[in-house]
């Protein structure tokens, strides 16, 4: 790599032109990737990556006018202490907040890159090429400021929140509701029951682990080979699949860590206090984000959770 203080004058003027080409196709990416669930988003971005492209235009025929055709190749990469960004674009779906937060970083370090590098050199030209493309990346930002305004008017940010919270609802809130009910339900009764039958607390918190485990993996699976989100919109199978597993393998493991105290009572009162905390969360979820009234969503989970419960106690009592 080469330190940014020894590049020539038409490496720089290179270095800038490759800059403004890659992040051109940076926002280009960005425009693809949220083009179906936020247009007016991608529209934004689809003008920033052609003003990326004029001003790489521009760039070049002043290259070409003082060094002719041959443009060296260097990147980003090939530079000290250049920017590096994580590979935010490829990404699907795109988070819309991380996107434009990444844009606005994108042109803000590019051009406190600039004008620290301009601060540093002794060559006159090289310090006014400098200072000009910290003039431009801080029109850049500018730019993304005067697009948003101009293209996403209060009703399509409107339209385009109520997508995203759409979106955040089936990637995340409903598998991993799925994980929390099965996890904290379904483990209620072998947990219980192995309680009840052996008065052990160390035997009853394998059980427990076990069955939290096991029920994480089988949740995980079932989830993530349900579809490949394609046409629901509910996002890549491995990510539900992980969050459904691991909201599975929590709500089962919390009411079961307490039958690590050895004193079988004690870690009975606590785990049954756990379970009904467990299910209030749930209900509260479910009050939240899938509109349901809390009465309601409390009472569904709580009947259930109780049935569920007696039968463990009943099983392992006989």
């Amino acid at each position: 790599m080469k330190r940014f203080a020894d590049l020539t004058e038409q490496e720089i003027l290179a270095l800038a032109i490759s800059n403004e080409d890659e992040d051109s196709r940076i926002y280009r990416g960005f425009a693809e990737g949220l083009r179906e669930p936020f247009p007016a988003s991608a529209k934004v971005f689809d003008e920033m990556a052609d003003e990326e492209a004029r001003h790489r235009s521009m760039l070049f025929d002043l290259y070409r006018g003082k060094f002719g055709e041959y443009l060296p190749l260097i990147r980003r990469q090939d530079v000290k202490g250049f920017i590096h960004k994580s590979p935010l674009w490829l990404m699907r779906p795109l988070p819309l907040d991380e996107v434009r937060k990444f844009a606005e970083n994108m042109e803000y370090e590019a051009e406190r890159f600039y004008r620290r590098a301009a601060e540093t050199t002794r060559d006159t030209s090289v310090r006014q090429l400098l200072t000009e493309l910290a003039e431009i990346e801080a029109q850049h930002e500018n730019l993304a400021h005067t697009l948003e305004e101009r293209l996403l008017t209060p009703g399509t940010r409107a339209e385009e929140a109520e997508t995203e919270r759409r979106m955040f609802m089936l990637q995340y809130v409903q598998p991993g509701l799925a994980g929390l009910m099965d996890g904290s339900v379904s483990t209620l009764a072998p947990l219980f029951a192995a309680a009840f039958a052996t008065h052990s607390t160390w035997e009853t918190f394998l059980v427990g682990l076990a069955a939290s485990v096991g029920a994480g993996i089988s949740m995980g699976f079932a989830e993530a080979l349900s579809d490949d989100g394609s046409l629901t919109g509910r996002g890549t199978p491995w990510l539900r699949g992980s969050v459904c597993g691991l909201m599975t393998g929590i709500g089962g493991l919390g009411h079961t860590l307490p039958y690590l105290i050895p004193d079988f009572w004690i870690a009975t009162a606590i785990a049954i206090a756990v379970v009904i905390v467990e299910l209030g969360v749930i209900s509260w979820i479910r009050y939240r984000y899938m509109d349901t009234s809390f009465l309601a969503a409390a009472f569904q989970v709580m009947v259930g959770g109780a049935l569920v419960f007696i039968a463990g106690i009943l099983i392992g009592s006989s």
